[in-house]
């Protein structure tokens, strides 16, 4: 992790893997095609994030053969005990502040897996969500306020991009209500 308790790429492409396979035991080559198919579709395609591996995951513990040898396609892989509390340290993990497409893919990846959290960690996760939320909404509105009246187009971009902001935190807000 990045030393303010928030995921790297490769622990993002850890947490879709680790999170695909809580969800039920995969074969190798569905599993790297579910997490090839979700991250490119939310930042497009990416060496540096689809680094990660299977085979470093079950070295670690994480993930075992449940037939098969191990990595060829045919063979299926399961979460094991010590892969479900590493999936439960990434899907806690804080949030970096700023609009960045890994920002978007960690998003993603907590509404894909917070169901797999116990209801007090959903509720505090969405909490954090929305935390995230208000500063980035604040650090544009600064922006806003300090170009008001100038030249061009940034302020209706801006504008754009607040009332984005503040549809996803009323969102949030009901979401959290409902959890």
């Amino acid at each position: 992790m990045f030393s303010d308790n928030t995921l790297t790429p490769k622990e993002a492409i850890r947490l879709c893997a680790l999170g695909t396979l809580a969800l039920e035991p995969v074969r190798y080559a569905a599993l790297a095609g579910a997490i090839r198919h979700f991250v490119s579709r939310l930042i497009g395609p990416s060496l540096d994030v689809m680094g990660s591996s299977v085979e470093m995951l079950k070295y670690e513990g994480l993930v075992e053969a449940v037939d098969g040898a191990g990595m060829e396609d045919d063979a299926t892989f399961a979460i094991t005990a010590e892969g479900r509390e590493e999936l439960r340290n990434l899907l806690t993990a804080r949030i970096r502040t700023g609009a960045t497409e890994l920002n978007k893919l960690v998003f993603a990846l907590k509404f894909r897996f917070l169901h797999l959290l116990e209801a007090d960690d959903q509720r505090l996760q969405a909490d954090l969500l929305i935390e995230v939320c208000d500063s980035e909404l604040a650090r544009l509105d600064d922006l806003r306020q300090n170009h008001a009246g100038g030249a061009g187009y940034l302020t209706d971009w801006l504008d754009h991009d607040i009332g984005q902001l503040e549809g996803r935190l009323s969102w949030l807000k009901d979401f959290r209500a409902r959890l």
